[in-house]
Formats: structure tokens, C-alpha cells, sequence
């Protein structure tokens, strides 16, 4: 089995970055292990620790239709570079998490897809350059509002609500190019989507490349790299399971979010 890092909170509230062992202990490391963390004197027991995100990334960066079919379900074609947009790190939340439905919202999309993990600074990298800056592998579920989506006619908002960024549930060194990318809601044990990751039209080591010719990419920062075809509604109640193979899977559970903020007032006009 390959190596799985970890990042845990001890029952004392610190937090700290590890490797997972067969039996659920945690071998603490003395900083992330793409910062050359190593291992230290102190194991945290199975059940002694909460399993958070695997890292805590300065932004996520994230690519739109970068799967022919997807594009297709969506009424589009293909863009001819990478689609980029932004999630904002305040989405994370863990495996076994809670994806809160905004009332501003009536559909709210799950969207399985792959996600890299940078391990060292990358600004304007070919691609040769930019495989070697991927660090590590791990799962994602880009949680949409597809109605606010399309009204706002930009994703920020859309893409960026807390919860809507489930991440983990830790990371990998490496995953084969025909791992196959699978979700599944509730207890249907038909993937609602299900294709292998070398049907990406831009591959990982592209997208990094093309990300750093206008974005720092910094040690901990997450770029998702796509969702295959079969995106679909979740509802208040539903489970969502996201797994690739040689990774593992990602949970998640939908509830309502308790309550809709108030908006300020509009200013007077002159």
C-alpha cells in the first residue's frame, strides 16, 4: 500500500502533519513532508485524533471542462486552454464532513475530481518543470450551485460557498494514469460518474505548467483538475462518495445551512 500522509488535530488542539499506519496510528512529522518534514518520537494512538484536510493550501486553483464528455453535458465545447477559476481555502472541510446547502441556492451539484498538491514554489514552469513541482495526489469534490452559476454569469460565488470544497482524505506520492475516477450518492452502488483520469484533455503536469505562467504556485497549494461526465443534484440528506483508485475515497454528507444572512441596506442615491 502506498504511503499516506496525513494532517491531524491531537486531543490537545494541535495540529500536525503525519503518516498514516495500517493500524490508524499516525507517525507525527516535524513539518509538511513536501516542506522535508521528517519523522519524529511521537505517534498519536487510532481514535486519539481528528483527520482533517490533508493540507491547508494559500488557494486552490481550479480547471473547468477538462473532460470532452463534461463539456459536452454542459453544452459546450472544449476550451482550447485550461479553464481556470478559484475556490477560496475557507471551502475545505474533511472527509466525513458536512457540505452545507445555501438557501440561496435550489441546485447544488457534486463534482468528483482529482487533485494535486504543489510541494515547492513554481512560477513559470514547462511542464517537464512543473511534474516535478507536483508533489502528491489526494481527492476532491468541487461542490457547485449550478442555478447561481449560471444567473451571477461568473463562478466565484457559485463555486465558492464554505463546505464546497471537500478534500482528502490524504495524499499519495504517486497515482497510475489509468486510475479510474468514481462518485457515488447514497447507497446506489452505480457510480453516478465514472471515467479514468488519463481522459483528461489537459493532463496535471500541463495545467501546472499553464497555472504558473500567471499564478504563484506555492508549497500546500491545491489545483483541481477537473470533473469527469455525470455531474448531478444533491439534496439536503444525501451522501456523496468520491474514490480514484490508488488514493482511496472521499465522504461527505449534505445538511442545510441553519439560516440566510441579512444583507445590508442599499446606500441612499444622491
Amino acid at each position: 500500500m502506498a504511503q499516506r500522509y496525513v494532517r491531524v488535530q491531537a486531543a490537545d488542539g494541535q495540529i500536525y502533519y503525519g503518516l498514516l499506519q495500517l493500524g490508524r496510528e499516525v507517525s507525527v512529522l516535524d513539518a509538511p513532508p513536501w516542506l522535508n518534514g521528517q519523522p519524529t518520537d511521537l505517534e498519536l494512538p487510532a481514535e486519539s485524533y481528528q483527520l482533517l484536510a490533508p493540507c491547508a493550501p494559500s488557494k486552490i486553483v481550479a480547471v473547468g471542462k477538462n473532460y470532452v464528455d463534461h463539456a459536452a453535458e454542459m453544452g459546450t465545447p472544449v476550451p482550447e486552454e485550461p479553464l481556470l477559476f478559484m475556490k477560496p481555502p475557507t471551502a475545505i472541510i474533511a472527509t466525513d464532513g458536512v457540505i452545507l446547502y445555501p438557501v440561496q441556492s435550489q441546485r447544488v451539484d457534486y463534482e468528483g475530481e482529482l487533485a494535486l498538491v504543489i510541494g515547492d514554489r513554481c512560477v513559470d514552469c514547462t511542464p517537464e518543470e512543473a511534474q516535478a513541482k507536483i508533489w502528491g495526489y489526494t481527492i476532491a469534490n468541487d461542490v457547485t450551485a449550478r442555478d447561481l452559476q449560471r444567473k451571477d454569469g461568473q463562478w466565484t460565488r457559485a463555486k465558492g460557498f464554505d463546505t464546497f470544497c471537500p478534500l482528502g482524505p490524504w495524499i499519495v506520492r504517486d497515482v497510475s494514469p489509468g486510475a479510474r475516477l468514481q462518485t457515488f450518492v447514497n447507497d446506489d452502488q452505480k457510480p453516478v460518474q465514472s471515467a479514468y483520469i488519463d481522459q483528461m484533455v489537459f493532463p496535471p503536469d500541463v495545467l501546472v505548467s499553464y497555472i504558473s505562467q500567471a499564478i504563484t504556485l506555492l508549497p500546500g497549494d491545491v489545483v483541481l483538475t477537473g470533473t469527469p461526465e455525470g455531474v448531478g443534484p444533491l439534496q439536503v440528506g444525501d451522501r456523496v462518495r468520491v474514490e480514484i483508485e490508488g488514493i482511496g475515497y472521499l465522504n461527505s454528507n449534505v445538511a442545510a445551512r441553519s439560516s440566510k444572512p441579512s444583507l445590508p441596506e442599499p446606500s441612499p442615491t444622491a
